[in-house]
């Protein structure tokens, strides 16, 4: 009788022939000429009888050979077979069909992912804090003083093997864990030498050529994204900060307060100059691997990655605030009215170094990453202040460079004849980086007849200086060792630790009028109506008309020190339950310490006595998968995990968050959020690279950390952060990839095929809050409150969409020499903050997008020239992020038309 084994049963099988020295079975090759790992419904067929009794029965004393094995089953691709959890994966070859530039952009065609601000992760519709990235399986800093998740713009696609998106947890990542874990994977060690080389450009229809606005800042060199020092903080500056006293009337004179302010940079920082014609964008770079066998099955090998990145873009677009009004407060009206236009110039330069070493099954890996990011930004908007009753403008001038550092250091080591024993380790310390130097903005008053004149309020101005420094170091050990027992069993262990040190500031100075703010001091007529570099010029602050004053900390602390240290082990294991059953079973321990330290900028005393979060936990995963028939199999997962509270939100002081243009302010009481997942899904793989998967989920989550919108006098003043009681998310994914060959046997088709892939993720969730439940916020009564009075019982969970979906159409042929695809993506509306008093929330609509990407490799001789062409979002759709009134009346918060980008490229490969 024949027996058909699931992948462990086949593993049985053939490791009885092996042990008495039977025949190899001969696997089939993949399409990419590799051997896949036997599939779980895999038929073992021997032309001997003896085959099936020594794959049921004890091996012999007296070893039996088999004339031969014969392996038959269709392919299951190789990531989805190894692994016991539900995942996603992003290839090389995903990577260059869609072409996109980073790995933010190349995750939102996954099942499940919408990507917000061009740069975070929303996993089936949950947040970014309940996502985690990795890289190469090691925890990364950020650079964004809003967020401890770092933002995957960062990570340039050029520089990335692939990505694994786990939407199931499992024990051997860390706890944090909500709607899933990225681990992106750096390029490897070539097998063979390589080098490539590539150029690019791109244009943007409602930019590139098109008038634009900036400021000349550090000259050329900004091109580049570095400062020439420009924006260096002058010494005056610096010397009177290491006085330890606020810069101000009461600590310097008027003339020592006249030098720091002529000090500082002027008329390349203040003044907006209209660009007739912006630039396209420019990108280059290369790659280059080289391998080499030592001997004794040795290996060395090394690889290098560099490139730059160029980008112009102009938005125009609104900025509005409403007022309720009304007996009741239903009636939406406006409080703001704004249009506003900005250009910004973003320029990136990346590297990667890595090098290893192979022998036998042992091998070191080691890996450097660096990239460097600058947004220089010039921006200016106009409109009514129908609160205060007048016209009004701003201009700003921005500098934001991000910076990112990543070395690790990662070995694996297998011992036994058969590899039983395996053990992986890895260390690595990372740096991330923010600096924002001469953050400007200059107001003005519409005196009418197209005159505007500078006012001298306090809020008129401002010239800031902030910086964000964030390290990690961390380091993990896994074993794995495979059980001498008949059943297919792996044990595994391991320990990890992270170190998370956080420190952030922020200066900020404001020029006043005269002896005091706002009085006037006899000003000539002609004063507020000067060009911005004539206005704070040396000689009007050698006159006394204006005086430079420290305004740091007035809405709360202006620096904190944070830390985050957890400390990590579990155990887990893996193996056959029936023979087309197995299962992974584990827990994970985690102890860690998190706290946010607010301290006098002036003195560096610590301020207030924050209570750190020390938390401990046991956190268990369970897996299970049932190979239901050839190629088919069904996942089931249940797990709980945590997700914590970041930094800036804990810290109670005000800050403006740049990219939304909003005031925020930190709450000290917010604890770790708790979470109860479940998750099951039926995947089927029917041929090579094509597949059929549906599931469904439920999270139940404890604690969910909500941001609230504050309002008063009918503006938006500032926005904070409570734990709601308690959410609940669920839905379901449908997944479908197929290639079709459509039998044209036509010179001009050649060996070419169709491509089809879709998924879609419908998900609902609500947020759960009693009469009895209480939230903590310091409000000034006291740091609880009725959480209804906060929170609307029954609404949906900040950032989730209902629905979101993928598209690619597209047409290749079998060697990847032409890939043409049309790719589409779709994300519902979803909640941006929650409204004050059970107000309407602000919502984002991020809709539909639709791209071409266009990949060509001809050949001439031995030497590929691959061409590339990409359009990005031809139904030029907008971006809009609103709220609505019960009148149907909508206030566009932010909104403003991206346009269409077309990009081109060329690359060749040695």
């Amino acid at each position: 009788m024949k027996r058909t084994p699931s992948r462990s049963g086949l593993s049985v099988a053939i490791t009885t022939l092996i042990a008495c020295q039977g025949a190899w079975a001969q696997q089939p090759e993949s399409p990419g000429g590799q051997v896949p790992v036997p599939p779980q419904a895999t038929i073992v067929q021997a032309t001997m009888a003896q085959s099936a009794a020594a794959a049921a029965q004890p091996a012999p004393e007296q070893a039996t050979r088999l004339d031969a094995v014969e392996v038959r089953g269709e392919y299951i691709p190789e990531p989805m077979l190894q692994t016991a959890e539900v995942s996603s994966f992003v290839t090389q070859a995903d990577l260059q069909r869609t072409g996109d530039a980073d790995a933010a952009a190349a995750l939102a065609r996954v099942s499940g992912v919408s990507i917000v601000g061009d740069k975070f992760v929303y996993v089936r519709g949950l947040g970014e804090r309940y996502s985690s990235a990795l890289l190469n399986g090691s925890p990364l800093p950020s650079p964004e003083p809003m967020q401890r998740v770092v933002p995957l713009d960062l990570f340039p696609s050029e520089a990335l093997e692939g990505m694994t998106v786990q939407k199931t947890y499992s024990v051997r990542y860390p706890g944090e864990f909500g709607g899933g874990v990225i681990d992106l994977q750096s390029l490897s060690i070539p097998e063979k030498s390589f080098f490539k080389l590539s150029v690019g450009g791109g244009v943007n229809d409602v930019t590139t050529g098109e008038k634009g606005l900036t400021y000349y800042g550090g000259g050329d060199d900004d091109w580049w994204g570095y400062d020439d020092g420009t924006r260096k903080m002058p010494h005056e500056l610096r010397s009177a900060i290491a006085t330890g006293r606020r810069i101000d009337r009461n600590n310097f004179s008027n003339e020592e307060l006249a030098r720091i302010g002529r000090s500082l940079e002027n008329a390349s920082v203040n003044v907006l100059q209209e660009n007739d014609s912006i630039d396209p964008d420019v990108n280059f770079g290369f790659s280059a691997g080289y391998s080499a066998d030592l001997g004794d099955d040795a290996r060395i090998g090394f690889i290098a990655a560099a490139g730059f990145d160029n980008q112009w873009r102009t938005i125009f677009g609104d900025q509005e605030q409403g007022v309720f009004l009304g007996a009741n407060e239903e009636t939406l009206s406006y409080a703001k009215d704004y249009e506003f236009l900005s250009t910004r110039n973003n320029a990136r330069v990346n590297a990667l170094l890595g090098a290893g070493y192979a022998w036998g099954s042992h091998r070191i890996d080691l890996t450097t990453l660096y990239v460097h990011d600058t947004l220089k930004e010039a921006r200016s908007r106009a409109g009514m202040d129908y609160v205060s009753g007048y016209g009004y403008r701003e201009d700003d001038t921005r500098w934001f460079e991000r910076e990112m550092l990543n070395n690790q250091i990662s070995g694996s080591h297998a011992f036994g004849e058969y590899d039983d024993l395996k053990i992986e380790w890895r260390a690595a310390w990372a740096r991330a980086t923010r600096d924002v130097p001469y953050e400007k903005q200059i107001g003005f008053r519409d005196e009418g007849d197209g005159y505007w004149a500078y006012s001298v309020r306090n809020q008129e101005n401002f010239t800031r200086f902030s910086q964000v420094e964030d390290d990690v170091a961390s380091g993990g050990v896994d074993v794995t060792w495979r059980l001498p027992v008949e059943r297919d069993l792996t044990l595994s262990a391991g320990a990890s630790y992270m170190d998370n040190d956080r420190n952030a500031w922020s200066r900020e100075f404001r020029f006043f009028a005269g002896d005091g703010p706002g009085n006037g001091a006899q000003l000539p007529f002609h004063f507020p109506y000067q060009r911005p570099d004539y206005l704070f010029s040396d000689y009007n602050l050698s006159q006394g008309w204006l005086r430079l004053e420290e305004t740091t900390g007035l809405g709360g602390q202006a620096a904190y020190d944070a830390t985050l240290k957890v400390l990590g082990t579990y155990v887990q294991v893996e193996g056959e339950i029936t023979p087309n059953l197995r299962g992974t079973l584990g827990v994970r321990y985690e102890d860690a310490t998190q706290a946010v330290h607010p301290y006098d900028i002036y003195t560096g005393a610590r301020v207030g006595s924050l209570v750190p979060l020390e938390n401990d936990y046991f956190l268990p995963a369970l897996t299970l998968t049932w190979n239901v028939a050839e190629n088919q199999q069904i996942r089931f997962g249940a797990s709980q995990t945590i997700a914590r509270p970041q930094f800036r939100e804990m810290s109670p002081q005000l800050y403006t968050d740049p990219d939304k243009d909003r005031q925020m302010y930190g709450n000290p009481w917010l604890v770790d959020s708790e979470l109860t997942n479940f998750d099951a899904r039926y995947e089927w793989f029917f041929g090579s690279g094509e597949y059929l998967t549906a599931g469904v989920f439920h999270k139940q989550i404890d604690k969910p950390i909500e941001a609230i919108m504050f309002t008063g006098g009918g503006d938006v003043l500032w926005q904070t952060f409570v734990n709601a009681p308690e959410a609940t998310v669920y839905g379901a994914e449908l997944e479908f990839k197929k290639y079709f060959d459509l039998g044209i046997t036509a010179d001009w088709w050649g060996d070419n095929r169709l491509y089809f892939a879709t998924n879609y993720t419908w998900s609902q969730s609500e947020v759960n809050a009693d009469e009895q439940d209480t939230v903590a916020l310091d409000s000034g009564t006291g740091p609880t409150q009725p959480a209804r009075s906060l929170i609307l019982d029954g609404s949906e969970l900040q950032g989730q969409s209902e629905h979101i979906a993928n598209l690619q159409f597209g047409v290749e042929d079998t060697e990847k020499d032409l890939q043409a695809t049309l790719i589409a993506n779709y994300v519902s509306e979803r909640i941006s903050a929650r409204g004050n008093n059970l107000r309407q929330d602000l919502m984002e609509e991020p809709g539909l997008t639709l791209d071409f990407v266009l990949r060509k490799t001809m050949r001439f001789g031995r030497t590929p020239v691959t061409l590339g062409f990409a359009a990005r979002n031809i139904l030029d759709t907008e971006y809009d992020e609103y709220i609505e009134g019960g009148g149907g009346q909508k206030i566009h918060v932010l909104r403003y038309d991206p346009g269409v980008s077309y990009s081109f490229s060329i690359s060749t490969e040695f």
